[in-house]
């Protein structure tokens, strides 16, 4: 079936800007864009009425939690809630029971994402087997597989001739050493970050120096051996500088920043509360700040949400005893631009869809996160307008575990289109002036 998006406002790059065009897609890709596209008998019209129409977005860092732990998100629940947020392709970690490991743990990702249809779904492999860190894994089958690089997300490796042994082999096969960088003889025992708020509620604080040392250690690794070495959910300001630097020299190193480093600090934390709870730890005012200052001046070259669901029991348990992470494919768009754009103009709406799509793309050799006539039709439109509260008890994820909740923020996705098929449509009546069209494709998706 052929549709066509009239009357949008589409994204063409930073530079570009916005043009006012319709949208003509056949199949999986955007054959046509034009100013005013006549209406076809037997075409879906979808009147976007002047509402913004990005590139569907692009989240590097998510946890699907299948294999093992689907009583905290499926990959169907986590495919949905991608897909609300206005996501059209994740990459999910290893760190499942059984952990991503082995070329059939593999498939089985990509055939259960094939057929839930919502989201396109780009595995990452584990560096070590079971994520132990103590024997490697075969990467030349998982990248035969499908993986788009390795990691051990969840885990730093702490062993460097290990680090260096997977960074040889990687680099052999192509694919990027994704890195969760922890070491466990400063941060173990540790639940928050260790500043002011963790001596007030009296827990072991994890040191920033616990990231930024391993980000140092694997620097020079991967600057001896020219793999792309790329630094998840980067938060201390020494690993930021750590990393500028090494872009300065002309190293391939890349790094990523969650919504939640870059709009809370551990001074935000008001009480011991498991929704707090997250690994790295939100740190000080003066990291956020140079999380910011990287972000803005390219050190920082994308947004991942880290995307971590836990059930509402085990979140309940206190900052203590609950375990790391918080949900943020639903609610990131609107709260970086709330913030970081209406609020407090730190980007430009355009640099903040860059960085969620184009740049990811080009991070990971991605043909996706760009609107042109032959490219994938991978669309997300936008409502800059209205404005709602967070509400984590109507998430679609199984997770509900944020400390957003209440926020109100605008720039909410209304609509997802992925390989030219809608995989969400928002039911409130002021989200498009066209009729609703989700309840028609609904079969077609699964």
């Amino acid at each position: 079936m052929k549709t066509i998006l009239k009357n949008g406002l589409v994204f063409r790059s930073v530079s570009e800007g916005w043009s006012k065009q319709d949208i003509v897609i056949e199949g999986n890709w955007i054959v046509q864009m034009v100013d005013n596209a006549p209406e076809e008998e037997g075409a879906r019209v979808i009147d976007v009425g002047g509402k913004r129409v990005v590139p569907g977005l692009i989240d590097m860092h998510v946890h699907l939690r299948e294999p093992g732990f689907e009583q905290k998100e499926t990959i169907e629940t986590g495919a949905k809630a991608a897909a609300k947020g206005g996501f059209t392709t994740i990459a999910p970690m290893p760190n499942t029971r059984p952990v991503t490991d082995s070329s059939e743990i593999v498939q089985k990702v990509i055939n259960r994402a094939r057929e839930v249809g919502l989201v396109r779904v780009l595995p990452y492999g584990a560096i070590t087997v079971r994520e132990c860190g103590q024997q490697l894994t075969d990467m030349k089958s998982l990248k035969q597989a499908g993986v788009i690089g390795v990691t051990d997300d969840g885990v730093g490796i702490q062993s460097a001739g290990m680090m260096k042994e997977a960074m040889l082999l990687a680099h052999e096969l192509g694919l990027p050493v994704v890195a969760h960088c922890e070491d466990d003889s400063l941060a173990k025992g540790g639940v928050m970050h260790d500043g002011e708020a963790a001596k007030r509620f009296g827990l072991k604080g994890i040191p920033s120096e616990a990231e930024s040392v391993h980000v140092a250690r694997d620097i020079l690794l991967a600057e001896e051996i020219g793999v792309h070495y790329h630094v998840c959910h980067i938060s201390a300001e020494q690993s930021v500088r750590l990393v500028r630097e090494a872009k300065a020299r002309g190293q391939r190193v890349t790094a990523e920043v969650t919504p939640h480093h870059l709009l809370l600090c551990d001074e935000d934390i008001l009480a011991p509360d498991g929704r707090w709870k997250m690994n790295p730890p939100l740190r000080s005012r003066r990291d956020r700040e140079a999380l910011i200052a990287g972000l803005k001046d390219g050190t920082i070259d994308i947004i991942a949400t880290d995307h971590a669901p836990h059930t509402s029991e085990e979140k309940a348990l206190g900052m203590e005893k609950a375990p790391f992470g918080i949900v943020g494919l639903e609610t990131a768009f609107p709260l970086l631009y709330t913030h970081l754009v209406l609020k407090d103009g730190i980007l430009t709406l355009e640099e903040l869809i860059d960085k969620m799509t184009r740049k990811p793309a080009k991070v990971f050799g991605l043909p996706y996160g760009e609107i042109a006539e032959g490219k994938a039709a991978d669309l997300t439109v936008i409502d800059l307008e209205t404005e709602r509260t967070i509400e984590p008890e109507t998430f679609l994820s199984k997770g509900k575990n944020t400390p957003f909740g209440g926020w109100n923020v605008k720039g909410w996705p209304v609509l997802t289109i992925m390989d030219g098929r809608i995989t969400w449509e928002d039911a409130k009546p002021e989200s498009l002036t066209g009729p609703g069209k989700w309840t028609e494709q609904k079969e077609d998706q699964r």
